[in-house]
């Protein structure tokens, strides 16, 4: 059912070929993403230079697919973090409910501040660097990730084989790990494919605003930040990243939309 859904294959097919391009970097990257060619600054895109050179003599094409690592991989972290962590907060609340009161209004709390906001602060507080663009961006998505599940459990909880599992005088660990996890996983995996695409944005936006990995280490926001004062000379180099983060985010939304509509059974599939 999810490999007949035209919008899931064309995001899978757009999010495989980044994939391959930060996966293989090292094999399709003509040179290293920091060396300098000198004498041929600010080369257009064409024979020589697939993708250009910029400001400071260095191939497009190598930094693109090695930031394309690098972004992709942040995300991965964020999402990986905000998995785990959001699921075991959401669980806790949902199923406990004397936990359900001091979670929920402490993720309240998180959510009260806008998304991008939270995460220059937290970034800004911690410094420039990888981690600490997964540390904010986890904190800025974990109560959205420990809210989807908790609704779910909320009303899993109720249903008969639950009850039934509870008259039958079976454990909350046991309740939790065979009944309620696997039921929570659906709308969770929807959740998280929309928050790979929002955390690599975000993060695009850190390193954009000197709050991401450092230079000379490439990353899609800090080529884009490094072109922007070569607009008109050189708009390549802010053009490329740019389009390369536009389809990795459309890829992420458009997988994300299919397993919303194969998961859902209130919505029919898109044929």
């Amino acid at each position: 059912r999810l490999f007949r859904h035209r919008l899931f294959l064309v995001g899978l097919a757009l999010f495989g070929a980044m994939a391959v391009l930060a996966l293989g970097a090292d094999l399709i990257a003509p040179l290293a993403p920091e060396r300098m060619q000198f004498r041929a600054r600010f080369r257009p895109p064409g024979e020589g230079f697939l993708l250009g050179t910029d400001n400071f003599c260095r191939d497009i094409l190598s930094r693109l697919v090695f930031g394309a690592r690098l972004s992709l991989g942040i995300g991965f972290a964020v999402v990986l973090v905000t998995g785990l962590t959001g699921t075991v907060i959401g669980l806790a609340a949902g199923y406990f409910r004397r936990l359900d009161e001091p979670l929920m209004r402490a993720m309240d709390a998180l959510m009260a501040f806008p998304a991008v906001m939270l995460a220059l602060a937290i970034a800004a507080a911690l410094g420039p660097s990888a981690v600490n663009a997964v540390i904010a961006l986890s904190v800025v998505y974990i109560p959205r990730t420990a809210r989807i599940v908790r609704s779910s459990v909320i009303v899993i909880r109720q249903m008969e084989y639950v009850q039934a599992a509870v008259a039958a005088g079976a454990g909350h660990w046991r309740i939790l790990r065979r009944h309620i996890l696997p039921n929570s996983m659906a709308p969770l995996l929807v959740q998280l494919s929309f928050l790979f695409a929002y955390a690599v944005l975000t993060e695009a936006t850190l390193s954009f605003l000197g709050l991401g990995a450092e230079p000379p280490t490439p990353t899609w926001g800090n080529i884009m930040a490094e072109g922007r004062q070569y607009m008109r000379e050189a708009a390549w180099i802010i053009a490329i990243p740019g389009a390369a983060l536009a389809i990795t985010v459309m890829a992420l939304n458009l997988l994300g939309d299919g397993l919303r509509d194969v998961l859902d059974p209130r919505l029919k599939i898109q044929q």
